[in-house]
């Protein structure tokens, strides 16, 4: 069966969901494989293994479709079963037949690293996505790529490489031809984020705060409105790795409430403060996650632990 560059492509981003959680727009999004529409539905249905049987029937007859190999190792991957998920990633990093295809397997092969904490094997097939988008001088989708990787590690606990990553989606960002006014505040809003969430890792909250008001000062710009959710997300971060759990709490309440990595946090703040039911619940929302993206990449495992 022959399958269109296009439609890989849209596929691909259909399985990768929404990615790192600072990113500017959505991607346009490009007629999907029928198959691909019937396993997302069965995956918010809580049906992971028939979706995983359903991409594993299409490659029986189609073997070669990447789609189908990537849907399926990003079912493997939310199932906790990276091993066998990445056999499928291989295929279809194998099978791509444009360099441009290629890059975005090797993308699912990083997210499904990131599913483990493995920031090491993320940063190793997001620098080859981050080289593919510098061969063709796309320095925005360059900076996306180094974000992408920076948040898995920061997640894991690798803060310098986390630092290191962000900085050079920054920069990259930065490089873009006659870059507008608005992107550059938006660059600049990704890296005070970054930025003011490390030092709270590191539990330094004066240096975190200062980070904290750039951003605000950034946002308060108005040239990224889309960014604005993302600052409550900030804040009660900053509160959450700072101690102050009920200021943590209070924030969080205001950010994406359907980001897997929020509930997670949540679910973590109310653990915290001796709310357990609450915690749980949270915990429950976090674990049925369906997009393979860092935030699920963190959420789901982390969540489905603490049921466990």
């Amino acid at each position: 069966m022959q399958v269109t560059t296009g439609v890989i492509a849209s596929a691909l981003l259909v399985m990768l969901g929404s990615l790192a959680p600072l990113f500017a727009q959505a991607p346009v999004q490009q007629q999907q494989p029928e198959f691909v529409k019937q396993g997302q539905q069965l995956m918010r249905d809580g049906k992971a293994e028939e979706a995983l049987a359903l991409y594993r029937q299409t490659l029986l007859t189609s073997p070669d479709s990447v789609p189908a190999n990537v849907a399926a190792g990003s079912v493997l991957d939310l199932m906790g079963k990276g091993e066998e998920a990445r056999k499928y990633f291989t295929k279809a990093i194998d099978v791509a037949d444009t360099p441009e295809s290629k890059a975005s397997a090797k993308r699912a092969m990083a997210m499904s690293y990131a599913f483990e904490g493995n920031c090491k094997k993320t940063i190793e097939y997001e620098q080859q996505v981050f080289d593919f988008h510098g061969s063709v001088k796309n320095f925005f989708q360059q900076g996306e790529i180094a974000n992408e990787a920076a948040r898995v590690c920061i997640d894991s606990g690798d803060l310098d490489s986390a630092y290191k990553w962000y900085k050079l989606g920054h920069d990259t960002g930065l490089k873009e031809p006659d870059i507008k006014p608005a992107r550059q505040d938006l660059w600049n809003f990704r890296w005070e984020h970054a930025q003011a969430r490390i030092a709270a890792r590191r539990g330094d909250q004066a240096e975190a705060q200062k980070h904290v008001a750039a951003a605000k000062a950034i946002l308060d710009k108005g040239t990224n409105p889309e960014q604005a959710p993302f600052f409550p997300y900030l804040k009660g971060y900053v509160a959450f790795y700072t101690g102050d759990y009920k200021g943590a709490l209070e924030e969080l309440k205001q950010a994406n409430q359907n980001d897997p990595f929020i509930q997670c946090l949540m679910g973590q703040t109310y653990e915290k403060l001796g709310e357990k039911d609450e915690a749980m619940e949270y915990y429950r929302k976090a674990s049925t996650a369906i997009s393979h993206n860092p935030a699920a990449a963190y959420a789901v495992p982390f969540a489905k632990k603490k049921l466990s």
